[in-house]
């Protein structure tokens, strides 16, 4: 069994609803999101401030089933490795179970080893389980607001 974070819910929404709402990010974690979310090779960069900023790339875009982000860069200020993050992938699963439909969130490289883990499990459970959730279901997630972020140049990466 993998150590890997992983964390899922289930909506009656269709999978193609939960795909929409899973590539719209800056409908469930921040509106401050800059760049593409949803087209294979499509590069996006979040911040929370200056505590956390990262690079994503979508690397398989299987719509309505999967999704896969690779973290290019990331930058923690919490924590003595500051890219703990990099070379992590992280996927969506969207599949019918049961006449409902499963959304499985797991980020591949996110273990207990990792300093940042706890912190990181607490929130991408909320952003998951709550946020993205709510996105699907109510058609309203709970992203951070755009002024909690800072734009790349901003940050001079």
């Amino acid at each position: 069994m993998s150590d890997d974070f992983t964390t899922s819910f289930t909506v009656d929404q269709s999978p193609a609803e939960a795909f929409a709402a899973i590539t719209n990010p800056r409908g469930w974690w921040s509106e401050a999101i800059e760049g593409g979310t949803e087209k294979l090779g499509d590069e996006f960069f979040y911040s929370n401030g200056d505590t956390h900023y990262c690079t994503m790339r979508l690397t398989e875009v299987v719509p309505d089933q999967r999704v896969v982000w690779h973290v290019v860069d990331n930058h923690f200020e919490f924590t003595n490795d500051e890219r703990e993050w990099v070379g992590n992938d992280i996927t969506f699963e969207v599949r019918t179970v049961d006449g409902e439909t499963q959304v499985q969130f797991t980020q591949h490289g996110l273990v207990p080893e990792y300093e940042c883990f706890n912190v990181c499990k607490n929130a991408w459970t909320g952003y998951i389980n709550a946020s993205l959730k709510s996105l699907i279901s109510m058609g309203k997630g709970a992203p951070n607001p755009r002024e909690s972020g800072r734009s790349r140049a901003s940050l001079g990466v």
